[in-house]
């Protein structure tokens, strides 16, 4: 029942912040593209090549901002889409996060400006995804919650800790078998947030962190571990090269570190699949 009432609260605050989106101060919308040929998968043990394309948007309004994020993952056949197929699977994973920022709903910012602290605020989101695969065919829902600093930095560092409740209902193609929506135990996440730009230079380093700790027994009755997923990069803003406006076009290298992929222990049957260490190409457009 908490879990529950804790979703319908947390889908009006979603809704609430997507209404609040059409009347955005300011707005940074793009699309963007990646590639590595090092991604892994927990209980599979081949380096995966994996085309990723993405549509972002960043908002802030009166009262505070918004971040969405929508992945189209797409695999070689080294991660195949059903079992014995020669195509590799397809998955979209969406992120959506709003952050009221209590100073501006208060009409006070500076009562919540204090040494390195920008400001304070609370933010919810959830994150979604759907993925066609030969072993687990992730259906992921997720709701997220909680207080949030905001450093006071060139650009921006917030730092986030977050109360997750994810709830799965995987079906596998080798097995033939569908397991009911699994709710996880709740479970905290630090997580951090940033995009500072490297002095006068036309590079910025961007990314996010999280430190996720273990959700109790996973749907199969194992125990689950914590989770790292650390996911950076050094975009060139490449706008003036092309004749476009500044922060139009930009290139740049990125690198994620996953241990514990999901939460499934990398030392365990799941194998170095949940612990992936991959370099990526990544190209943005704004506009």
């Amino acid at each position: 029942m908490f879990v529950k009432k804790s979703a319908i609260l947390g889908y009006a605050l979603i809704a609430a912040g997507l209404s609040s989106a059409c009347a955005a101060d300011w707005s940074d919308t793009y699309i963007g593209y990646r590639y590595g040929s090092s991604y892994g998968e927990p209980f599979n043990k081949n380096d995966i090549a994996k085309n990723i394309f993405n549509l972002g948007h960043v908002s802030g309004y009166k009262y505070g901002t918004n971040f969405f994020n929508a992945d189209l993952l797409m695999s070689d056949s080294k991660d195949p889409a059903t079992a014995g197929s020669s195509s590799g699977a397809q998955e979209i994973y969406i992120v959506y996060r709003h952050t009221l920022d209590l100073g501006k709903v208060t009409g006070n910012p500076d009562s919540f400006k204090f040494g390195p602290i920008r400001g304070i605020g609370l933010t919810v989101g959830a994150d979604v995804n759907t993925k066609d695969d030969a072993g687990y065919n992730s259906k992921k829902r997720m709701l997220v919650a909680g207080p949030t600093i905001m450093i006071d930095v060139p650009g921006f560092l917030n730092i986030s800790l977050l109360q997750l409740w994810e709830s799965n209902a995987p079906y596998s193609s080798f097995t033939k078998t569908h397991t009911e929506r699994y709710d996880y135990d709740p479970h905290p996440m630090l997580n951090l947030a940033w995009g500072i730009p490297l002095g006068s230079l036309p590079l910025s380093f961007e990314g996010f962190a999280n430190f996720i700790a273990a959700k109790g027994k996973n749907e199969f009755g194992g125990n689950t571990k914590p989770e790292t997923n650390i996911d950076m990069q050094i975009m060139y803003d490449a706008s003036s090269l092309l004749g476009a406006k500044p922060k139009t076009f930009k290139i740049g290298l990125e690198y994620q570190y996953w241990r514990n992929k999901f939460g499934n222990d990398h030392t365990g049957a799941a194998g170095q699949g949940a612990f992936a260490k991959t370099p990526m190409i990544r190209a943005e457009y704004h506009f």
